[in-house]
């Protein structure tokens, strides 16, 4: 199975990164405005709800099979979109949602109907409904009513299946391990998230910041997308938990595209994300970002290639993060422990050292922000109504638990609030908020000289800085290779003899976990942000890494799939002089 984890995604999930610069308090930039308030009164939504749980859980609880466990929960977004290319509107537009998922687990906790059996994957699709945007008690009863009576039909169905699978299949220790965890009731009331905004300011400024892109001929395409979101969750179960909380997003995004005189396609991107309107990236600093994309394709345009190499290599703290989200993230996740058809390359080593001693880990989606940054990977309660928790995963290099959801295992039996999912798929265990630290840590410049001498050490004729990076994927499955891939944008050579850094293109980092983590021999002192979304099983999910930089004493790194198209054969016409004069 392949785990992507990249910056692109559908923003009506919970979308944050860190703002690279933002308009003084007061300034007039700012045309939205966000509204909260602290519920009092259990919303309409949300007694609908609890009637229709109350009414069927005790019918469900008695049936045959029982369907001892029902949840609901409703995602109501508001979604307010710009979208300008190459200096023209492409569309400009608001849409709100409410959608309602309903599980029902029939059978028991030791075994119900989510028992992984034979090929059938974890997580995987679950059904939504539409409701009416309208608080209508009696018609948000009936759509509910109607979802549950079809869930628990599904539900009571699969579990056959797997009875009857479980008695010609052999099963590991942790395969036997109970299905579902109890957990305690929570009762939570937050605020409800609302935006206002006047899109006409942003139809400008898109056509503005997409038309500077198209003065330079190294630009073939240009897009900028703005996106507010307000994003209310309501969740109530059969345990008792009631919960009610909301967020409120905003996004710019920038991609640009081109192409070298071999074919390889070029991208550039940037982004900033923000939750409080006021601090909404200013002109200047987005003017900033598109001078810098626009130097990065006309220097890629002409950088060489790089063959296959195996050296030292340094990753900054973006590309470390992620390297960290591939490599070791997924193969913590709780569920993959007790499938046999996973590689399980963490399983049994709990207690053990699978990192250098001066390297700790812990996932913390309980922190909205590092400094004055934002966290992608930040909520309040996972999506099985558990409270997310600060977790340890690893100590100074030794391993001590996993992510989990409440898919038991056998030596980890309650869920550490990461149960999560894209709206439309079942929860599993998943990352947060990621985030690595060291105790052998130097400056950056110090971490750039022990690269030079692991290039001198090595014999190499030079070594790899990865500068910036696009995202990755990791294969978890036996009947793979357990390796990862990271996608690098900018990377540097680096001479031992001091000549200035080459910038290249045209490779991809890859790997084996094991090997790779014992490769670390230091990092630096600052820590960097790479937010992101990561697809898997139970769907894609915003996510942070967050790691210092990352010097590793021998990486491989192999050539990059590539288009062997050429570029236009004639100019854009406005940097064509014969298309100027028609």
């Amino acid at each position: 199975m392949k785990r992507n984890f990249g910056r692109y995604a559908i923003f009506t999930a919970l979308i944050a990164l860190a703002i690279a610069g933002a308009v003084p308090a007061g300034s007039t930039f700012a045309e939205t405005r966000t509204e909260t308030q602290t519920n009092k009164v259990e919303p309409p939504v949300l007694k609908a709800m609890e009637a229709e749980l109350d009414r069927s859980a005790s019918v469900f609880a008695k049936s045959d099979p029982p369907g001892y466990f029902i949840s609901y929960a409703v995602t109501d977004d508001q979604v307010v979109e710009v979208s300008g290319s190459n200096g023209a509107l492409l569309s400009s537009g608001e849409n709100r949602n409410r959608w309602l998922d309903v599980q029902i687990r029939a059978g028991s906790p030791a075994l119900d109907d989510t028992h992984r059996a034979g090929d059938r994957p974890a997580g995987g699709p679950n059904p939504v409904t539409p409701l009416p945007l309208s608080d209508d008690v009696p018609v948000i009863r009936r759509a509910i009513w109607e979802a549950t009576d079809r869930e628990y039909r599904s539900a009571a169905e699969a579990l056959i299946k797997i009875q009857t699978s479980n008695e010609v299949q052999s099963q590991t220790a942790e395969g036997r391990a109970p299905d579902f965890s109890h957990e305690p009731p929570h009762t939570y009331y937050g605020s409800v998230a609302a935006i206002h905004v006047d899109r006409r300011p942003w139809e400008e400024r898109l056509r503005r910041y997409t038309a500077a892109f198209s003065a330079d001929p190294a630009v073939l395409n240009s897009i900028g997308t703005f996106t507010a979101a307000a994003i209310n969750n309501y969740q109530i179960n059969s345990e008792g938990t009631k919960l009610e909380f909301g967020q409120v997003r905003y996004r710019l995004e920038l991609t640009i595209q081109g192409k070298a005189t071999d074919g390889m396609d070029i991208e550039r991107y940037a982004n900033f994300d923000w939750v409080d309107p006021s601090r909404q990236p200013s002109d200047a600093v987005v003017t900033t970002a598109i001078q810098k994309m626009i130097s990065e394709v006309n220097a890629l345009q002409t950088a060489p290639l790089v063959d296959p190499y195996a050296g030292p290599v340094l990753l900054t703290g973006r590309a470390a993060a992620v390297f960290f989200h591939e490599v070791f993230g997924h193969r913590v996740e709780g569920f993959r422990q007790k499938d046999i058809n996973e590689g399980q390359t963490f399983t049994a080593k709990i207690g053990q050292s699978i990192l250098p001693e001066f390297i700790s880990i812990k996932d913390d989606p309980t922190a909205q922000r590092l400094g004055a940054n934002v966290l992608l990977g930040y909520y309040p309660y996972d999506d099985e109504g558990v409270a997310a928790q600060d977790t340890t995963l690893v100590d100074h290099g030794v391993l001590k638990t996993f992510l989990m959801g409440r898919s038991p295992l056998v030596n980890v039996p309650e869920s550490n609030g990461h149960g999560r999912r894209e709206l439309g798929y079942l929860p599993v265990a998943r990352q947060g908020n990621l985030i690595v630290t060291s105790d052998r840590t130097v400056s950056n410049a110090k971490l750039r000289e022990m690269l030079v001498d692991s290039i001198k050490q090595q014999g190499k004729p030079f070594g790899l800085l990865i500068d910036d990076i696009e995202g990755g994927f990791t294969f978890t499955g036996r009947g793979q290779p357990q390796a990862f891939q990271v996608t690098p944008l900018v990377v540097y050579k680096v001479f031992p003899d001091g000549r200035p850094d080459q910038i290249v293109r045209g490779v991809d980092i890859v790997g084996t976990p094991l090997v790779s983590l014992t490769k670390i021999v230091a990092t630096g002192d600052t820590p960097d942000i790479f937010n992101g979304f990561c697809g898997a099983e139970s769907g894609s999910i915003p996510v942070s890494a967050v790691a210092p930089a990352v010097l590793i004493s021998e990486m491989e790194v192999q050539k990059k799939q590539t288009s062997t198209d050429r570029p236009p054969i004639l100019p854009p016409p406005a940097h064509d002089p014969e298309a100027r004069n028609q």
